[in-house]
């Protein structure tokens, strides 16, 4: 390998491992405690390096989120061709695994998220965001509309699939996060897993599928 390409390797590498120990740390402690100079001291690097990756903190959040955001289209786009070969619960197991498998960090990023809009923030970055999530809908959309089409789900919109499945993931998530939920479930795995079969189902008819 050339300087050139080693230099662009080590460069993203050191980036990732920027992001790595930025949500790690936010995890930890928290969006409001967290600051560059621990980030740096995570990787050991000084803290005007950070700066030659990310012009700053909230951009560090906003790259958190695309890559979150990126991670759940991807597996979508895998988990909708398996439904074209007849593993029509790939994209709900895709959905529904990627937002609760890990409560605490899709909680983080629902704050981050929250943080940037109250700032007014990273505005066309938000942008471009929403922009991922949409072509993930559009797709999503489609794959529920041929299960409509071919009677393996009840007859409704699309996107009413795909909001209701934000919806629970949502819910889950505020009831990881609720310190009264916290005090009277004695089983949160097992909670959120039944919430994600409840999800994986919603919507099939017995007396509709075709076998």
């Amino acid at each position: 390998m050339d300087k050139a390409k080693l230099k662009v390797q080590q460069f993203r590498q050191r980036e990732q491992a920027i992001l790595d120990a930025a949500l790690e740390l936010l995890i930890e402690q928290g969006e409001d405690k967290v600051t560059v100079e621990q980030i740096a001291m995570k990787v050991d690097i000084g803290k005007g390096t950070i700066y030659k990756h990310f012009t700053s903190k909230t951009e560090i959040y906003i790259r958190l989120l695309f890559d979150y955001e990126n991670g759940l289209k991807e597996k979508l786009e895998k988990a909708i061709e398996e439904a074209e070969g007849g593993d029509y619960n790939a994209p709900a197991r895709a959905y529904f695994s990627h937002r609760v498998q890990d409560p605490v960090k899709a909680r983080l990023f629902q704050r981050l998220e929250e943080r940037l809009v109250a700032n007014n923030e990273e505005v066309e970055k938000r942008q471009e965001l929403d922009a991922v999530r949409k072509k993930a809908l559009d797709k999503i959309n489609q794959s529920f509309a041929r299960r409509i089409e071919e009677g393996r789900l009840r007859e409704a919109p699309p996107y009413y699939y795909y909001m209701t499945y934000w919806a629970l993931t949502q819910g889950a998530v505020e009831l990881y996060d609720n310190p009264y939920c916290q005090s009277v479930v004695d089983d949160f795995d097992g909670l959120l897993k039944f919430i994600q079969d409840v999800g994986v189902h919603i919507g099939i008819d017995p007396n509709l599928a075709k076998h």
